[in-house]
């Protein structure tokens, strides 16, 4: 994939990663307004989504992991594409933010562990560090865990994620979200302090 691809003005790019059909299109649209082609099955998009504001680059990369009526040749041709994409733009991809689900999430690890096997999720955030992308956890469908239940499942997150509970203390990473409920205001929260890091106040009017 070509380094600008018409994107040539974009100085500060965010991207969205995580398994399919996890929510990152619907994150999108409530980050930006902008309506996205939101998929009813996993592996809809297959290809990075653009949203150019300014000189910031919003990108919505490919959902990894299994995906519904999708061979596994083209599963793994899609994970190649996502990290091919991350490569040729790391120098102006500033934040990563790797999306989860709340319900599923600590399963999913966990059937990848079982078979000593590491799941791409880990793999994944461990690359947007290595990489020095300032990195965020974005926990969608918060709405389906109950309130009793919602701090012992994301320490469980945290846990996995290789950070120590409780997940609070990590809050500058885990956001919890609901784009359903057009509830991401902790995620913008986020983004929004490390632009302010950056220096980019003036890209708050577009997130």
């Amino acid at each position: 994939m070509k380094k600008d691809q018409g994107f040539e003005k974009a100085k500060f790019e965010i991207i969205l990663s995580g398994r399919s059909n996890v929510g990152k299109s619907s994150i999108i649209r409530e980050l930006t307004g902008k309506k996205v082609k939101v998929g009813k099955r996993p592996g809809v998009t297959l290809k990075p989504a653009h949203t150019l504001r300014s000189d910031m680059l919003i990108t919505d990369l490919p959902g990894f992991g299994f995906m519904s009526g999708v061979k596994d040749r083209k599963q793994d041709i899609v994970k190649d594409q996502i990290v091919r994409y991350i490569e040729n733009n790391a120098e102006r991809i500033k934040i990563a933010v790797l999306v989860t689900d709340a319900v599923s999430f600590t399963d999913v690890i966990e059937r990848w562990e079982s078979r000593n096997e590491i799941p791409i999720d880990i793999e994944m955030f461990d690359f947007f560090n290595e990489l020095g992308f300032d990195t965020i956890v974005a926990v969608n469908k918060m709405d389906r865990i109950k309130d009793n239940e919602r701090e012992e499942r994301l320490d469980a997150i945290a846990e996995k994620l290789g950070l120590t509970p409780p997940w609070n203390q990590w809050d500058y990473i885990i956001a919890p979200v609901s784009a359903k409920k057009g509830n991401i205001n902790s995620l913008k929260g986020l983004l929004r302090k490390r632009l302010h890091d950056a220096k980019r106040d003036d890209l708050f009017k577009y997130i």
